[in-house]
């Protein structure tokens, strides 16, 4: 069965503030069977690569990334808002299309060497794709793929991520 994901992402006009077109994945979230063929392409999608974890990105990349390394039997690795773990960690301070924040993540939760696919909701400008992908280098991993659900590609933040594979389910 195929599946118009993006006629489940509807646009919100000026939220967070104005100028801003929030892109509401409550929608493809409240149907089953339109999350559930999402979650299968990311998830065919990161099974082409040679991964030994799955990172997800706070907050609503841990919707997308969970079910996906449940599906493949991967790891499943948190970057988290500042604050958010305890213990020894490692952060990176990014900019947004509207601000700017700090992701962290356990220090020595990716073995040395480990490839991991990064899991996110939206590719905007790159700032926490980037980030995301800072912190796994700082614990001794690689990042071989970002896998976004929708790309916004105005904001061209697939420049920001160089040369590693960038796959978007939708793009605006």
């Amino acid at each position: 069965m195929t599946i118009d994901i993006k006629k489940y992402i509807s646009d919100v006009p000026d939220f967070p503030k104005p100028g801003i077109i929030f892109r509401d994945i409550s929608p493809l979230l409240t149907n089953p069977d339109a999350f559930r063929h999402t979650i299968s392409l990311m998830a065919s999608e990161v099974s082409k690569l040679s991964v030994s974890a799955i990172v997800a990105i706070e907050s609503r990349g841990f919707l997308f990334a969970a079910p996906v390394a449940h599906e493949l039997k991967l790891p499943l690795v948190l970057a988290r808002k500042a604050g958010k773990l305890p213990g020894d960690l490692v952060s990176v301070s990014y900019g947004l299309e509207y601000g700017a924040d700090t992701l962290e993540m356990k220090s020595g939760i990716l073995n040395a060497g480990a490839q991991v696919a990064v899991i996110d909701d939206v590719l905007a400008t790159g700032g926490t794709a980037l980030a995301a992908g800072d912190l796994v280098h700082k614990v001794g991993g690689r990042v071989v793929s970002y896998l976004f659900l929708a790309e916004l590609t105005a904001l061209n933040g697939r420049a920001k991520l160089g040369s590693t594979v960038v796959r978007a389910l939708v793009q605006y």
